[in-house]
Parts: C-alpha cells; sequence; structure tokens
C-alpha cells in the first residue's frame, strides 16, 4: 500500500470524535467546498485535524466537462486553501455541473468523443497550471449514456490521463454502478485504466432499485463492491483507499471498522505478476 493508507472522508458529525479519541485513520478526504472560506468552524476544525493527520482535498464543483469558461474565483479560493492546509493531493470529477452560469448540483457525464477530450484536457491543464499541481479525476456514476460517445468511458479517462498529464481517483463503487446501468464488464474498466496514473480509490455504498442502482453514498459496501476492490488491487497494485459516506452517517466507530475491512482485503489481495 501507498504510504498514505486507508482513510475516511472528514465530515462535521466527526469532528469531536477525531481530535478526542485519535481513531485507526490514516488519513482524511475533506470536501474542498466546505472549507473555501476565510474563518469559521469548519475550517477551525480542519486546521486542527491537520495538524494530526494528512488530508486530501476532493471538490465536486470544479465542472471541468463544462462549455462554461473555468471559474477563475473558484480556483482562486481552492488555491488558496491548499496553501493552508497543504493537501497531499486535490481531486474533483470528470463530469460537468452547469452551463450558461447555472449550477444542477449534480454530477454529469460527458460524451466520449475526440472533441470532449480535447476541450476537457486543455481546461485540466489550464487548471493544474494555476493550482501549480497535477490533479485526481474521478469516474462518476452515471444513469444516462449519449449516442454521440465514440469511446468507453475508460478509454476517454485513460486517454485524458495521458494528454493532459493528470491523475486518477478510480471510485469503485461508481463503477459496480455505471456497469450495471449501463451493461458493461467491470473488469473492463479496471483493465482500461493505466495502472500508474491510479492514485487514490474510493469505497461507498448505493441505493439498488431493481433496474437502476443510485449512488447514494448513504450505506455500508456491499459484498459485490468488496470483491471488486479486492480485484482492482490485485490488476493495479497497493491504491491509498477511503470509504466515502454522506447520509445516514453512523458514529465513527462503525466507520473505523468498516474501513479495517479494507485493510483486511488488501492484505489479501497482492497484485498479479506481469506476464
Amino acid at each position: 500500500m501507498n504510504p498514505l493508507g486507508f482513510g475516511l472522508g472528514l465530515r462535521p458529525k466527526h469532528y469531536r470524535a477525531i481530535l478526542e479519541s485519535k481513531p485507526r485513520v490514516d488519513w482524511f478526504e475533506a470536501l474542498s467546498e466546505n472549507y473555501m472560506v476565510p474563518g469559521g468552524r469548519p475550517l477551525h476544525y480542519l486546521t486542527r485535524i491537520r495538524e494530526r493527520y494528512p488530508v486530501v482535498l476532493h471538490g465536486v464543483s470544479l465542472s471541468i466537462g463544462s462549455a462554461d469558461p473555468l471559474d477563475r474565483d473558484y480556483l482562486k479560493q481552492l488555491k488558496a486553501l491548499a496553501a493552508r492546509i497543504e493537501p497531499e493531493w486535490i481531486s474533483d470529477h470528470l463530469c460537468w455541473t452547469g452551463v450558461a452560469g447555472r449550477n444542477l448540483h449534480d454530477l454529469m457525464p460527458l460524451p466520449y468523443t475526440e472533441g470532449a477530450l480535447r476541450h476537457v484536457a486543455r481546461r485540466v491543464r489550464a487548471v493544474q497550471e494555476f493550482l501549480g499541481r497535477r490533479i485526481l479525476l474521478e469516474n462518476v456514476s452515471s444513469y444516462v449514456a449519449y449516442r454521440d460517445s465514440a469511446m468507453s468511458e475508460w478509454e476517454f479517462l485513460a486517454a485524458l490521463a495521458r494528454e493532459a498529464d493528470c491523475d486518477i481517483l478510480l471510485d469503485v463503487n461508481n463503477i459496480h454502478v455505471s456497469a450495471f446501468n449501463h451493461g458493461f464488464n467491470v473488469l473492463d474498466f479496471i483493465d482500461g485504466v493505466p495502472r500508474d496514473r491510479v492514485k487514490q480509490i474510493h469505497l461507498a455504498g448505493h441505493d439498488h432499485c431493481g433496474d437502476l442502482i443510485i449512488d447514494t453514498h448513504d450505506a455500508p459496501v456491499i459484498d459485490a463492491v468488496w470483491r471488486l476492490y479486492a480485484e482492482a488491487l490485485r490488476r493495479l497494485g497497493p491504491v491509498p483507499t477511503m470509504i466515502e459516506r454522506d447520509d445516514r452517517i453512523p458514529p465513527l466507530g462503525a466507520l473505523v471498522r468498516e474501513l479495517d475491512r479494507a485493510r483486511s482485503v488488501a492484505a489479501v489481495s497482492p497484485p498479479k505478476k506481469a506476464a
């Protein structure tokens, strides 16, 4: 496992418990937009937790795939937060969240075309130049597809990582969700991403609605996703891993126990030897 090890999403409900109990968590992932302010309680706690643990920043508003110009004010605030917190890395989603100045408050998938690839790659390079660091982009869960798509999601993600010189946050739960919704093979996705670009893994729960799976982050990781995680580690090698919970958030101890399962899965999932 990469030295960063196993982490949890930082949630306000757990601020005090983290500082008081010093849980067996190697690092925390903070949602960037919750702390992009000059002061206040959330930033106070993030600063204190950062004194004790490594932190990474994870955003939901970069809208890297939008046709709108990049939001320079947002990037300035993100850069200032990074200067204060000194995160191990910064990540966001391979998606668009709005157009014409309107925020949809959702992570919308892209059409996987050559034109979209060139457009997003230019924007990623611009963001990385402004921030002065390489970023990670996460595969999103999706419920619609575009007729114009000329490649698979993993082919697009791999090509983007090469073209823009960015890294990948691989959400294993999102692979499971999208594979069910769109009918592709989960292992094709994992085999299709460049292993040297995968710097972090997300694990989470979801809501199975019969003919559709919705990514909700409000439940424990299911067995099928644990099995897929094990296979991802065998194919990609050790990758820093964290568990996300955004709703129905249990006590910190319950999430630490779930994180211990990730440690156990990783311990018995050695990388496959190259042929």
